[in-house]
C-alpha cells in the first residue's frame, strides 16, 4: 500500500507541475545537497508518469485531488477509490508479466525450435507403435502393468515412483534412481501428469509420452537438462492414493 500513496504522489506533483510549469532552471540553481535530491526526486517522478501512467486523465485526476484537499463532495468513497487503484496497478503488473512471458516464448521458440520438431515427429511416429493409446489433449501411454485400486482425483494427494527421460534417453529426474518415492498433490504437477495420473489406478504402472505444450512449454526449469519445448518420457508408478 505504501507504493501505491508514493506512486499516487509523484502523479500528483508530476499532473500539478503540468498546470503551473516552474521557469527553466541551470545548474547554477542546484546550490545544495536538498536542491540535488529535490530535482532528482523530480528526475525520479516523472520517469515514474512515463512509464507507468500514460492513460491517467490528468483533468479527472486534479479534481478528484482538489476534492479531497478542498473538503469537496468526491465522486467515490475512499474504499472504493483504494481498491480501484489497487485493482489498476495488478492489472498493469499482469499486462507488463503477459508481455514479458510472450516475449520470452518468441525467443524460446526460436533458438529451440528445433527441440519442437523433435518432439512432433517422435509423438507422431509413436503413435503407431503396439501399445499406445492417446487422449484427446494428445497425451500418449502406454501400460505397462494395471492396478486394481482406486483412481486420484485432482483433489487427492498420491505416492508415486516416477523415472523420466529426455527423448534421446537422458535421465532428468527419478524417484526410482533416488531409491525413495515422491509424494504430491495431483494438481502440483505439468499438466501431461495431471491427465495421466487420473487415468491410472492405485498399483498401475504407465508409460507416458507428454507433448511439450503438456509438458513445461517455453518454459522450464533455469539451468537443468529439460530445454524448452520438449517432449518428455515417463514412466509412473502409482503406489497409494493418500488420505486426505
Amino acid at each position: 500500500m505504501r507504493l501505491i500513496k508514493l506512486s499516487i504522489l509523484a502523479i500528483v506533483v508530476s499532473v500539478a507541475s503540468c498546470q503551473n510549469k516552474p521557469g527553466a532552471v541551470t545548474k547554477d540553481a542546484l546550490k545544495t545537497e536538498i536542491d540535488s535530491v529535490s530535482y532528482a526526486i523530480g528526475m525520479d517522478v516523472g520517469n515514474s508518469i512515463l512509464s507507468n501512467f500514460e492513460d491517467i486523465d490528468n483533468d479527472l485526476f486534479m479534481a478528484g485531488y482538489f476534492n479531497v484537499l478542498d473538503s469537496a463532495d468526491v465522486l467515490i468513497d475512499k474504499t472504493m477509490a483504494q481498491g480501484l487503484v489497487q485493482s489498476y496497478f495488478q492489472k498493469n503488473r499482469e499486462k507488463i508479466m503477459k508481455r514479458q512471458q510472450e516475449r520470452a516464448a518468441k525467443e524460446a521458440e526460436k533458438k529451440y525450435s528445433a527441440n519442437k520438431e523433435a518432439g512432433e515427429k517422435f509423438l507422431k511416429e509413436n503413435v503407431a507403435n503396439e501399445g499406445v493409446l492417446t487422449t484427446d489433449s494428445g497425451l500418449q501411454y502406454i501400460v505397462l502393468k494395471e492396478g486394481s485400486g482406486d483412481k486420484p482425483v485432482a483433489t487427492d494427494r498420491v505416492k508415486v515412483h516416477y523415472h523420466g527421460t529426455l527423448l534421446d534417453g537422458t535421465v532428468f529426474d527419478s524417484s526410482v534412481d533416488r531409491g525413495e518415492p515422491t509424494e504430491f498433490g495431483v494438481t502440483q504437477v505439468i499438466p501431461g501428469w495431471i491427465e495421466g495420473l487420473q487415468l491410472m489406478s492405485e498399483g498401475a504402472k504407465y508409460k507416458f509420452f507428454i507433448p511439450q505444450e503438456l509438458a513445461y512449454g517455453a518454459n522450464p526449469r533455469p539451468g537443468g537438462a529439460i530445454k524448452p519445448f520438449s517432449a518428455l518420457i515417463f514412466e509412473v508408478e502409482l503406489i497409494e492414493i493418500l488420505e486426505k
